[in-house]
């Protein structure tokens, strides 16, 4: 099982510990640095930032927004990223959500299944390098009566073939994930839970012809460092409540959703309901325990160790790292990396 990184939002004032971060984990063999948009910085920007500052960490996008960019704009950036980083980038999408695409992109929110699956075969071809044609519900290129033509792609990327990922949380849209792509983003996974997604996924290969074997299943997972799993827990408190009860509307929260197919379901409503009138403390101590640490690395070394082999025996190839939790500052963050390091080589995977 290979490690990766997630630095997460840029602009928040952790920048230049940022590219630290990054830095430390290519030296300590991290296979993937991520980085994440939503309505603040771009990912593409921050990714050639790292790039320019690493020399082997692949870097990725965890992820580039759907309704953000044509899907021709985003292979042009694939490309240019993959070429600048001298083959290390890895394309991650996803359709974000209703409200972030209605109300900053002006993109209406509808059939993002299949608008997904034409994205993907747009990128595919246009990565290809032949002219570029399509015929689909959602787009159509060249634009019929104009004065468009074929065009193909003038970047040559290092790679011939740039792997693809796809964030997905729903059943559908897991399936189709594991028809579509190389890879799976997934978030709050817990090994207990495995089959939630991977069934999904497992159908979605099968469709291809395929299985799991070279599919690159990668969750993001929080890692807090310490004795005290308690202080643990209760360190990331905050994030879950943000996901589970506030990224989305009381309609349409897909970690809401999540949590409710863990079997969370009271909680689930208790922490939505508060964090929606804007009781963010009692949204955050409502997360239940079990919740947050079934889906993260918390304790000492041997503790994550155990962890990370339940991770790798529920098929995981890639766990990506997102550190902090009760120290947060770079020393934290960092100490957190190695102890990561340490524990996959405790548990005999690296």
């Amino acid at each position: 099982m290979r490690l990766g990184i997630n630095l997460g939002y840029w602009g928040l004032g952790m920048d230049a510990d940022n590219i630290a971060v990054a830095q430390e984990a290519d030296r300590l063999g991290y296979s993937v640095c991520w980085a994440a948009e939503a309505y603040g910085s771009d990912a593409a920007t921050v990714l050639s930032f790292v790039a320019a500052k690493t020399e082997r960490i692949d870097v990725g996008s965890a992820i580039f927004q759907i309704p953000a960019r044509t899907p021709a704009m985003t292979a042009m950036t694939a490309a240019t990223l993959d070429t600048l980083s001298g083959g290390r980038f890895r394309l991650g999408l996803g359709v974000s959500g209703p409200q972030v695409s209605e109300g900053w992109y002006g993109v209406k929110f509808d059939k993002p299944l299949a608008r997904t699956r034409e994205y993907v075969e747009i990128i595919r071809k246009a990565m290809s390098r032949e002219r570029l044609v399509h015929e689909g519900a959602h787009w159509t290129l060249p634009l019929p009566g104009g004065p468009g033509k074929p065009i193909k792609l003038t970047v040559h990327p290092v790679r011939e073939h740039i792997p693809l990922y796809i964030a997905a949380i729903g059943p559908k849209n897991l399936e189709q994930t594991g028809e579509i792509a190389d890879g799976w983003l997934g978030i709050f996974f817990s090994p207990e839970h495995a089959a939630l997604s991977l069934d999904p996924l497992k159908a979605g290969r099968a469709k291809a012809g395929q299985g799991l074997d070279g599919f690159d299943l990668c969750p993001t997972v929080t890692i807090a460092v310490g004795e005290d799993i308690t202080a643990g827990v209760d360190s990331q408190r905050s994030y879950a409540a943000l996901y589970i009860g506030g990224m989305g509307s009381k309609e349409k929260n897909f970690y809401n959703q999540l949590a409710r197919r863990m079997g969370y379901e009271q909680a689930a409503d208790e922490i939505q309901e508060k964090y929606l009138a804007k009781d963010y403390a009692g949204a955050a101590a409502a997360v239940p325990h079990d919740l947050i640490d079934a889906t993260s690395l918390i304790g000492d070394t041997a503790r994550i160790a155990d962890r990370m082999q339940a991770y790798a025996d529920a098929g995981v190839t890639t766990l990506t790292l997102a550190p902090g939790g009760i120290d947060y500052s770079l020393e934290g963050r960092i100490n957190a990396l190695r102890v990561g390091v340490e524990a996959l080589e405790l548990a005999g995977l690296a």
